[in-house]
């Protein structure tokens, strides 16, 4: 099963504030078994989609800020609120707003709306890891570019 579930970034404020979509088809290898005869998209997914957007916002702010390079690690889910669950053709556009940050670490706010309504939120604390990886900061960067422009980097004109 591949874990990037976000697959395309609308708007993008590196450290302060951004947004995406998911679009939930019943192809997910998640469906299978959650629930055959009633397929609904896991909770811990969506909160798994959350978390990568801010995630990222977090780490490409650290970045702009400090000029160096963190792995931003969810260490705590505040207060999550499910009021709707996702089904197969359904999208979930992502909200994530920096609450704080500092060297350490941050804590975003977070929501999933569905067809204009909420449905989940939640607030996400992480911790801030450096490493030196050249192989998966690429991989990031790659990735990255692709849900911000559609295409990955050596593609770009």
């Amino acid at each position: 099963m591949r874990f990037l579930l976000i697959d395309r970034i609308t708007a993008w404020e590196p450290g302060v504030r951004a947004s995406a979509t998911k679009n939930v088809a019943l192809s997910e290898d998640f469906f299978d078994d959650h629930f055959p005869l009633k397929p609904i998209m896991p909770g811990v997914l969506i909160i798994e989609g959350m978390a990568q957007l801010s995630g990222l916002l977090m780490e490409e702010g650290y970045k702009k800020e400090n000029g160096g390079t963190v792995k931003a690690l969810m260490s705590i889910v505040e207060r999550a609120k499910f009021r709707r669950p996702a089904y197969p053709g359904d999208t979930i556009e992502y909200e994530a707003t920096v609450d704080s940050m500092n060297d350490s670490g941050g804590r975003a706010s977070v929501k999933a709306i569905i067809r204009g309504e909420l449905a989940a939120e939640c607030g996400l604390i992480f911790t801030f890891h450096e490493f030196s990886n050249p192989r998966l900061e690429r991989r990031r960067a790659e990735i990255l570019s692709l849900w911000i422009n559609g295409v990955m980097p050596d593609e770009a004109v």
